[in-house]
């Protein structure tokens, strides 16, 4: 497939558009990066992505899909060549997806809280609350990798590669 086929329009220090930059290099996919200027929007954003009006958005056949997570998932399904990110029994699905809400719900958000917090004390209670989101997230990990390197049967794991995204990939 052709790269102006693809193309995803994204920020580069985004960890959202990291997570389908990364679905998109394990498919193999060919796409074109469109880079978003920190505090604009393009008019091909905002035509693209209307409601939430912000990264990242895939294109694919000028077709918008919208929200990181959403993507993964399409790239998944559409490009089936390349390592699976979804695991493909139902329960597991089920269980990475409540991970990986989690990781964006809750973990995410705790590691933004780090740097927000304003004193010593409250940078403490901040980080002492991840540390536990650590262990709970790391014990998760042990439990549902079943012996393997990743989170779940996948050879990438989206909960990995979500996680990986954190941290630059």
């Amino acid at each position: 497939m052709a790269a102006s086929d693809v193309k995803l329009l994204g920020s580069w220090p985004s960890p959202f558009v990291m997570r389908a930059r990364i679905a998109l290099n394990l498919k193999s996919v060919e796409y074109e990066f469109l880079e978003e200027k920190f505090g604009s929007k393009s008019n091909l954003l905002l035509k693209s992505n209307p409601v939430y009006k912000k990264i990242p958005v895939l294109l694919h056949h000028d077709r918008p899909i919208c929200e990181s997570l959403i993507i993964v998932q399409y790239v998944d399904e559409t490009w089936t060549s390349g390592p699976s990110i979804l695991p493909s029994d139902p329960y597991d699905c089920a269980i990475e997806r409540f991970w990986a809400a989690y990781v964006d719900d809750k973990f995410f958000p705790s590691l933004v809280g780090i740097a927000k917090a304003e004193g010593e004390e409250k940078k403490a209670e901040a980080i002492e609350q991840t540390k536990e989101m650590v262990v709970l997230l790391e014990n998760a990990f042990k439990e549902c990798s079943k012996g393997g390197e990743f989170f779940g049967e996948s050879e990438s794991g989206s909960l990995t590669l979500r996680l990986g995204a954190l941290w630059g990939g």
